[in-house]
């Protein structure tokens, strides 16, 4: 189903999305521990290995203050698996009707993914208000999204960046009132989790957050 107004605020008041790609099912709960401690509450964990799977069980039993998002579904079957296992919302790289409908189906709260016109408007078609936005910057960055967006300001969508995102182009992101949060993979990439270095992982995400609220004016 489309992420609901309720759903959407609470990722506005939670800001950023840290994208995971976990390799083996022991770093999920050290690494989402750590985002916490960071002040980072969101998630989109990648459905690109085998540890995803296992990943979102473990954090969703041994982290409940994380919202889980999982991220990279891209087959129909997924969208009951990741309900099944604790996940709180999905998105997509991509615009894909079938998925749409699936987690549509069961009520799973679900983004698509889009990156032209012809998809934002196939996806709020479909009922959807709350869309990801990727490739973010090699589409063209802000300039791209307001550009796009701007004839369909009066439906109120909301966006999800991710790809590209750094934490010099952060705030110019987080100023746009259309987007609703930001997923970025700097924050706690595969070689940090690898390494254990939670500290480095803790420290990117305090920082992000504080990016995120001065940017949204929330740091008074």
């Amino acid at each position: 189903m489309a992420i609901s107004g309720e759903l959407r605020e609470e990722l506005g008041r939670r800001g950023i999305i840290a994208v995971l790609e976990i390799e083996d099912e022991k770093d999920a709960v050290p690494a989402a521990k750590a985002l916490v401690s960071g002040g980072v509450t969101a998630i989109e964990l990648a459905l690109r290995t085998p540890a995803a799977m296992p990943s979102i069980a473990l954090i969703a039993k041994e982290v409940p203050e994380m919202m889980i998002g999982i991220g990279t579904i891209i087959r129909t079957e997924q969208v009951a698996a990741v309900k099944e296992a604790g996940a709180h919302f999905g998105v997509a790289p991509g615009f894909n009707p079938r998925i749409v409908a699936e987690a549509d189906r069961l009520g799973f709260p679900f983004a698509p993914g889009i990156s032209t016109a012809s998809e934002l408007e196939g996806a709020v078609e479909m009922g959807n208000s709350v869309l990801k936005l990727f490739p973010a910057e090699p589409l063209g960055g802000l300039k791209y999204l307001k550009s796009m967006a701007c004839p369909y300001a009066y439906l109120g969508l909301g966006f999800i960046p991710l790809g590209g995102i750094t934490p010099e182009n952060l705030a110019e992101w987080a100023s746009f009132d259309s987007i609703c949060a930001i997923g970025g993979t700097w924050i706690a990439k595969k070689p940090l989790i690898k390494a254990h270095d939670w500290t480095a992982i803790e420290r990117n995400a305090a920082e992000a957050v504080k990016t995120w609220k001065a940017a949204r004016g929330e740091d008074r």
